[in-house]
Formats: structure tokens, sequence, C-alpha cells
């Protein structure tokens, strides 16, 4: 470790695993350090199941009651891949793909205020077929105006105004919803189910901004062939994920150092200098890192509470779905954030034959964040186990600009890794001074 290095990484999560495989790959070398025995940081999958057990402050009393422990493999943060979206982006431009298997998500729900799931419609024709609407003669016609809706989305061109139907780029999406005569139901819908935001700020926002999403959405279906929703989920695990970029990185010659104590970041006339473990100390002008090893640099915005379920049976409603996604928007149940399901079974080698793992997740917004998910449980069914957790979500309170220290943000309640993948390419710019085009092929440093 007493050697001189470009980049110090420390943290093995998904976001410092890019980090440092896009780093190797641009030449640098590389120290990677974690305090943890294991890959994965925050988003670790935990194996065998008594290790969630042991996680969470809990014991597992027969070794085998769940079938064999390393059949388990338990994501701690629960997030889908969009299958078009910048994280296959980033794995498709660093090569890493060989690494890992991948299987799409089975179905993609929405919950309603009358208790019911519904699929989610993405296609012009879903979007008249959809029960979601409702029945009836107005609901036919509600289905038409969002159909009209999906088309001009997907027509829209900024430099060309025929398509604008009146809407140039400046409009709201309350304009837009309220132009093609889409009532309270459907604007929920869409822009939490679709669009995936997590709360209403988007309606007073630029229809640019919207419009990339539901494209997203589209074009993750169509993706790759046999795709019926817009997911993707890595076999064995989101663990997967941060180990594969960190073999990507150690092939281009990244030092890895697990289970290796940090004990101080090293700073000269407030740039730092280096990374002090025990007697020895890594030299280098830049580090990245995971908010946990910068506990003086960063600072709480909200609160993610998280309930992984262990159950017997798939979610009712979900046509039997070995996987799956269900949204429920929280104005159907008085939130201002969304609530979360994510589902996965051993068709994903994440648990034994006959069982399901799913995870419930918020934003939290009172006292009493457990009682959040009471209407996640009730759509859940049944559960055989339940781990609950309350995190910070914490930003760093600087840039990095003045210390050349760049650290992460936690991970939010969304379900998918959109903002993940944003926070590694805005930390690559401020760390490189370049912007990263994930349309070229990764170039070496001389």
């Amino acid at each position: 470790m007493d050697e001189e290095y470009d980049v110090v990484v420390l943290g093995t999560g998904l976001k410092e695993c890019i980090l440092s495989g896009l780093m190797s790959v641009a030449g640098k070398k590389v120290l990677h350090i974690d305090r943890n025995g294991y890959y994965g940081g925050e988003s670790a999958s935990l194996s065998p199941i008594a290790k969630v057990f042991e996680h969470f402050g809990q014991t597992l009393e027969k070794e085998d009651k769940y079938g064999r422990g390393r059949d388990w493999n338990v994501d701690l943060i629960p997030k889908f891949i969009m299958a078009n979206g910048l994280l296959v982006k980033m794995l498709l431009y660093m090569k890493v793909t060989h690494y890992l298997d991948f299987k799409g998500v089975d179905g993609s729900y929405v919950w309603k205020k009358n208790g019911k799931v519904y699929k989610v419609p993405s296609t012009e024709a879903e979007a008249l077929s959809t029960g979601l609407i409702g029945s009836g003669m107005l609901a036919i016609m509600e289905k038409r105006r969002f159909r009209n809706l999906l088309v001009w989305v997907m027509q829209y061109n900024v430099e060309d105004e025929s398509t604008w139907k009146g809407l140039p780029p400046a409009s709201t999406m309350r304009e837009a919803y309220k132009k093609f005569g889409c009532d309270e139901n459907t604007m929920d819908f869409a822009g939490h189910a679709l669009c995936l935001y997590t709360d209403d700020e988007y309606l007073d926002r630029p229809i640019m901004e919207t419009i990339p999403r539901v494209r997203l959405y589209r074009e993750s279906i169509s993706r790759f062939e046999g795709l019926v929703t817009p997911y993707l989920y890595p076999l064995y695990g989101l663990g997967e994920l941060p180990q594969a970029f960190a073999r990507l990185s150690a092939i281009h010659g990244g030092t890895y150092m697990l289970d290796k104590p940090v004990d101080e970041v090293v700073y000269e006339d407030g740039k730092v200098v280096g990374v002090r473990s025990g007697d020895e100390v890594a030299k280098c002008s830049l580090v990245i890192g995971s908010p946990s090893y910068f506990e003086d640099k960063v600072k709480p915005v909200q609160q993610v509470v998280r309930a992984i379920c262990v159950l017997d049976h798939p979610i009712p409603s979900t046509n039997n779905s070995e996987s799956c996604q269900i949204i429920i928007p929280g104005n159907q149940v008085g939130r201002k954030n969304d609530v979360y399901i994510v589902c996965i079974s051993s068709s994903h080698h994440v648990c034994s034959k006959g069982s399901y793992i799913a995870i419930a997740s918020t934003t939290v917004e009172t006292g009493n964040p457990e009682a959040e998910l009471d209407i996640a449980f009730k759509t859940i069914g049944a559960t055989l186990e339940k781990f609950v957790s309350v995190d910070d979500v914490v930003v760093p309170t600087d840039d990095g600009s003045e210390s050349n220290v760049f650290i992460t943000t936690s991970y939010d309640a969304t379900s998918h890794f959109e903002t993940t993948c944003l926070d590694v390419l805005d930390i690559y710019t401020r760390a490189t001074g370049d912007v990263l085009d994930l349309t070229k092929e990764p170039e070496a440093e001389e």
C-alpha cells in the first residue's frame, strides 16, 4: 500500500466500482479499498440467508429453514435496471456484460385507490385496452386521450414545430395533460408508473424533462428480444454489478484491498495527498469515496425506509409473476412520495425454489417510517420474515474541487439506477474535467 497512485477509491458500492473501472480503463493507477470483507457496500447482496439475519441483528434458528442458505442472494438496496438506461449503456461502454447474466422482469404494475393492481400500459394499443382507466363510454374517451398523448410524446421533435401540437419545448407537463384532456388518474399513473417520477413536482417543469422518460420506458421494452417490461435484473443479485466493474478495474491494473481499515484521509494545505491505514499511507492526488468514509463532509437530506420480506407465494394480482415491480403513487394513498415494491424469486437465483423476496421502500415522511409501508405490506400479502431499515440519504457538503475528494451520494428510494448513474457521470466530470461520452469506445491514456 505504501505506493503512489493516481486515484484511491474508498468503498466498493456500485458507484465507487463504476468510477474505479472508468479510471482504470482510462489508464489511471487505482487503489480500491473497502473496510468490509465483501464487495458492494450499501448495494451488496447478502449470502447465505443467515447473513441477512445477522445484518439486521437477528439469528436464523435453523440453517435449512428456507432451503439451502447459499441459494439466497438478498439485495440491501432494491432496484431494477432500465434496459435502455444509463447503467446498460455503461455496461456496454466498458464491456462488462460478459461478466454478468441478466433476465427480464415479468411484470410492471401500478396500484389504484380501489386497492387493485393494474398492468402498466406502455403502447398505443395497450392504452386503448387497459383496465387502469376504467370501463364505459367516459373511460373509452379517456383511453383515446391517453393514446393521443403517447403518440405525441413519441413523435415530438424540438426541431420540427409541426410535431409540437401547440406545445413548445418550454411548456409544462401540466399544460400538456390539459391540452390532451387527460384526467388526474391518467396524469397520476403516466407520471409515476411510466415516467417514474417519485412526486408531482414534474408537473410544473418543462415537457422536455418528461418526454425522454416516456421514451426511455418504451425503448427499454424493445431494447432486447423477449422483454415484456422495461426492466432487467442480474442473476444472483445486484451485488454482481459492483463485482463486475471491480473485475474490469483489476484487469486494467487496479489494486483491490478488502477488509482493510481506513484510518485517515491525509490533507496538505486543504488538498488530499493520501489515505492512511495503520502505519501505511497510499499517496495520491485524487480520492473518490462512499459517504460512509466522510461523515464530516456529508449531510442528510432525507430518509428512506426499506423492508425486505420473505414470501412463499407470488404477490397477489400479478398473474403469478416470478418477478415484478409495483408502484403505488403517493396521491393514491394520501402521500407526497410514491411507495415501491420489487419482487424477485428463484428464477433470478436469489432464493430457494418456491420462495420469493419482496422489497418495499419509500421516502420517509412521518415519525413512524415502518407504518408508511403498511399499504405495501397489504399488497404483498402474508410474509414469513420481515427486515426493516431506515437509512439517511446523504449528499456531500461541497463539490470536491478544493480538496480533490469526490464523494458519492447515498442511494435514494427510486426503483431504478438512472439517478445512480447520473451521480457517477457528474463525479467523473468533476474529478477529471472530461464529459463521458457513452457512445464512444473508451480510450486508455498513453
